[in-house]
């Protein structure tokens, strides 16, 4: 007698426990194959008809279907309404004896303190996930201090997104410290923590672990209030360090004194690939370090963007002279800034020769009456560029394939004004 496919196992579930089934996950598990590992895709912002996010009662039903099944191997779960209650029935899941899920996307949801306390705990004693993803939940700093210390004991995770979390100082401090013995992580997210300190602890502490920690290749630093004190204490780490490959420093208070700092890294650094310093204020100053470094001997950047930080034309046309000595640097973002024309033609130049890919910029030329603008095109830096599976050795797609996709060229905004 043939097994019962997924979506009877989850009639029968609702059924005996009296919860009612949702279209939602019932569409999606008649739709599953039964012969090949797939990721369960559930996320509660999709907008086809009739769409209804799951509650915890909904993730107590899915669960038990899933405590036999080897084919689902990652959930996501994005905004949908999974509270500390739901995250109990999905670490109940986790505990099950060689589980077969390897990743979890709850962005999004109502876990607190709670839940990431349970979530941390079944991850103790877990080997089989590798990638969690909480931003948006507000676990808070002493639910930061749980995961931060799950790390002590866990060596399989390799991605942990905790974004928009409310982490406070201790729990920021706490994961740099257990980064410093934790060698499977392999890509963190921190960002917009609530820090209050002037003092910018946790920047030293990151600094010290950047020195030990040999295994990080990607780390988000985004909405820190980071400044260019912190930024020089970072920068004394990472000279040090040589496994990290993407550093996000967006929306911080960096400057052209930290930009100065970041370069003297990039000089000695050979292992930095990608640098996101959107929304700071390096100005003309900070990216003609930048450029220094970009043509310095060596450098191995490939992505950089500097978009809004109120960068001019001496600075910009600085940045277009060190593409055109550096050949690894192959996608640049610069919107946001002061284009003048000078700067229009110089990157029109660098995309019409083929130095600069189209599909690598947010930045498009156009003419009128003879004279050279550019457009916005809403292509950016891509979060996520190392994966995370059982083989991931620092291993990013080529960025010289020929699969970028092209950008849309009905989303255009113009410096023509």
């Amino acid at each position: 007698m043939a097994e019962p496919t997924l979506s009877e196992c989850y009639r029968a579930v609702c059924g005996q426990l009296g919860i009612q089934i949702n279209p939602l996950v019932l569409e999606n598990l008649q739709k599953t194959p039964t012969t090949r590992s797939f990721t369960l895709k559930l996320a509660g912002n999709n907008k086809q008809k009739g769409c209804q996010k799951l509650c915890d009662d909904d993730i107590f039903a899915l669960s038990k279907c899933l405590q036999n099944n080897w084919t689902v191997t990652g959930l996501d779960l994005r905004y949908d309404n999974v509270s500390d209650a739901g995250a109990g029935h999905l670490a109940d899941l986790l505990e099950v004896e060689d589980s077969a899920l390897r990743s979890l996307d709850l962005t999004f949801n109502n876990i607190q303190t709670e839940g990431a306390k349970v979530l941390a705990n079944c991850l103790q004693g877990n080997s089989s996930l590798l990638s969690l993803r909480l931003s948006g939940n507000k676990i808070g700093n002493i639910g930061g201090m749980h995961l931060a210390s799950m790390l002590l004991v866990n060596r399989k995770l390799q991605k942990l997104e905790l974004a928009d979390c409310d982490l406070e100082t201790p729990s920021v401090i706490a994961f740099s410290v257990a980064l410093k013995t934790n060698t499977t992580l392999r890509s963190v997210d921190l960002s917009r923590a609530l820090l209050f300190s002037f003092q910018e602890e946790w920047a030293v502490c990151f600094s010290e672990m950047f020195r030990v920690n040999g295994s990080l290749v990607e780390l988000h630093l985004g909405k820190m209030g980071l400044t260019d004190t912190g930024m020089e204490r970072l920068a004394e780490g990472l000279m040090q360090n040589h496994s990290l490959r993407y550093l996000d420093l967006r929306c911080n208070r960096v400057t052209h004194d930290g930009a100065q700092h970041l370069a003297g890294v990039l000089k000695q650094n050979t292992a930095i690939e990608i640098v996101d310093l959107s929304s700071n204020r390096i100005e003309d100053v900070g990216v003609e370090y930048l450029s220094d470094a970009i043509s310095w001997p060596g450098c191995v950047l490939r992505e950089l963007s500097v978009c809004r930080n109120s960068i001019r034309m001496k600075g910009l046309l600085s940045l277009a002279e060190a593409l055109k000595i550096n050949p690894t640097l192959t996608h640049v973002y610069i919107w946001g800034n002061r284009l003048e024309e000078p700067v229009c033609r110089a990157f029109k130049e660098l995309i019409s020769s083929g130095r600069l890919m189209p599909q690598r910029t947010d930045i498009r030329p156009y003419e009128v009456d003879g004279q050279v603008f550019l457009a916005e095109v809403f292509w950016g830096l891509r979060k996520h560029n190392y994966c995370t599976d059982d083989n991931c050795q620092n291993i990013r797609s080529d960025s010289n394939t020929s699969n970028d996709a092209a950008a849309p060229e009905e989303n255009l905004s113009s410096s023509h004004r």
